[in-house]
């Protein structure tokens, strides 16, 4: 099909909340909070890509994500590049992305050991309308208070280093193996296109484009596309969409969208789809 809406998968997590997001519905007040929305295809898929939004309601572990060629010598599928929009942002919201200064794996693990990592990391302030990459290797975490759409490889390997005294297991040993000791290396975006998208993220995992208006789409064969509507409605190959939704297209199809809309359209790959 030239366009399927996925469905959604609701993960509770110990540092979620309980109010939500507009197109979200809130848990019950007794019940878990979550933390997590995942959009799924139908059926046993494991596709390129996988898009979430987060409801951070404390901080999130201090951790990294390996690699592909790291993954791939320890059995698994693929690594892990991830980024990041803020949707909003409360008061005093942080994420920390890579390191104050450079670190040997003994002071690293030193660090994670005693909890003084947390105080070696850069955390900067959040608002809503920031955007981060996130490539693998690069050790981190989300603050609480923030609404996020995560697009990201699709691998849920995650190797804590440091959960501020909680009884969660930690990685240490494959956490210091993949992680790049240093201070963070923004990858600076793209920018605009000569059509008017604003291109995110161009490789080396996937292209994100972010869009104020419908367009025509053509995906190369055996590419499939992520909309990810952050504000706004539309319609693509007779698939209507709005806020709190995903929409994965395949082929060329036109991408109909409503006044006011915002949207994200991801892919795999490192060059723009025509």
């Amino acid at each position: 099909m030239p366009a399927i809406k996925l469905q959604t998968h609701r993960v509770d997590k110990p540092w979620g909340r309980h109010r939500l997001f507009p197109g979200f519905p809130d848990p019950a007040p007794d019940a878990d909070p979550v933390g997590e929305v995942w959009f799924q295809q139908p059926g046993d898929t494991s596709p390129d890509l996988l898009v979430k939004y987060l409801f951070t309601g404390e901080k999130l572990s201090v951790q990294v994500h390996p690699d592909d060629t790291q993954a791939h010598a320890r059995g698994l599928p693929r690594g892990k590049d991830e980024c990041w929009t803020v949707l909003t942002a409360e008061p005093g919201a942080v994420i920390a992305l890579g390191t104050k200064a450079p670190m040997t794996e003994e002071e690293l693990r030193s660090a994670a050991g005693d909890g003084s990592i947390e105080d070696k990391l850069h955390w900067q302030p959040v608002a809503a309308g920031d955007f981060y990459y996130c490539a693998s290797g690069t050790i981190h975490a989300i603050g609480g208070g923030l609404t996020v759409i995560e697009i990201q490889q699709n691998s849920e390997t995650t190797y804590r280093l440091y959960d501020y005294g909680s009884d969660r297991e930690l990685h240490l040993d494959d956490g210091v193996a993949v992680a790049k000791r240093e201070p963070y290396r923004p990858i600076a975006p793209p920018g605009p296109a000569e059509d008017g998208r604003i291109v995110l993220v161009e490789g080396p995992k996937f292209v994100l484009e972010r869009w104020s208006a419908g367009r025509d789409v053509s995906l190369p064969e055996g590419i499939t596309g992520w909309l990810v509507p952050v504000k706004g409605r539309g319609e693509v190959a007779g698939v209507a969409f709005r806020e709190g939704e995903c929409v994965t297209v395949t082929g060329a199809e036109r991408v109909m969208a409503g006044a006011g809309a915002d949207l994200l359209f991801a892919y795999p790959g490192t060059k723009r789809a025509a």
